[in-house]
């Protein structure tokens, strides 16, 4: 039998979603069902026949890389964001990003395989919770006679999961949702800062397909445990807009929508 020290693989396809940045990327995947990314296979293993037969599994899992945090050193522990950042548990126990191999997976529902069109084949998911760009190394059909495990046992994830929130949006928001005038000037400057607004941004509007997905995502309050100030303006960066919200116990209301530079 071979003994190997290290392994290496070849990146077989990366996501197209609308992340592009870390926060805000859901916690785990399947949580928002209304979300859609793409699989975009590398030119090696563009070839329609790698996706024979798959047209009958409903969901795949994907393993790929946390290629933002690939390092040359590991710990024994890690502090999980889900328990406020100040307990230690052993990095084997939880799905924390820093490990001896940065590897992750993901369970997603296939909407539908695309065999023309640009970059065919690819696949259409939904359920992702890989930012933009990220490396995929392998894809697997999802079975439910042995994947699924109904009497399994959550651990600390369990007993720390997060209500959902109340989505509200102000009236500056719902203007750009609508497609109504956006006018940054009638902002506060606040709401502003360090944000890259788009030229033509008084006549943009956010995508109504991305609509859904967006409340899913705030609702399951992307805030990081450790940070739960009530007064504090956050930013998400999703499907090429700055998202501002402020949350007020189980209300979260997004106080501006601010459409970015390409």
């Amino acid at each position: 039998m071979n003994q190997f020290d290290e392994i290496t693989f070849k990146v077989v396809a990366r996501i197209r979603s609308d992340f592009h940045d870390k926060f805000g990327i859901p916690r785990q995947s399947g949580l928002l069902k209304n979300l859609r990314s793409t699989i975009v296979f590398e030119p090696e293993y563009r070839n329609a026949d790698a996706l024979r037969g798959l047209e009958g599994f409903s969901h795949l899992w994907l393993l790929w890389i946390f290629s933002e945090n690939v390092r040359d050193t590991w710990k024994p522990t890690v502090r999980p964001p889900r328990l406020g950042g100040n307990t230690r548990l052993g990095v084997f126990a939880t799905r924390s990003s820093f490990r001896p191999n940065p590897i992750a997976m993901s369970c997603v529902k296939i909407e539908k395989i695309n065999l023309t069109g640009e970059n065919a084949p690819s696949i259409t998911v939904s359920g992702a919770d890989l930012m933009d760009g990220t490396p995929i190394v392998d894809i697997k059909p999802y079975l439910p006679y042995s994947d699924s495990v109904p009497e399994a046992t959550g651990g600390f994830a369990e007993a720390v999961r997060f209500k959902k929130l109340q989505v509200d949006f102000a009236a500056e928001a719902q203007a750009v949702l609508e497609g109504t005038e956006f006018a940054p000037e009638n902002l506060a400057p606040e709401l502003l800062d360090g944000s890259e607004i788009a030229p033509d941004a008084s006549c943009a509007k956010f995508p109504a397909e991305k609509k859904a997905a967006l409340v899913e995502l705030l609702s399951e309050d992307p805030r990081p445990a450790y940070q739960r100030s009530t007064d504090r303006i956050y930013g998400i960066r999703f499907a090429g807009f700055e998202i501002k919200f402020q949350v007020q116990g189980d209300h979260l209301t997004v106080v501006a929508i601010l459409p970015l530079q390409a």
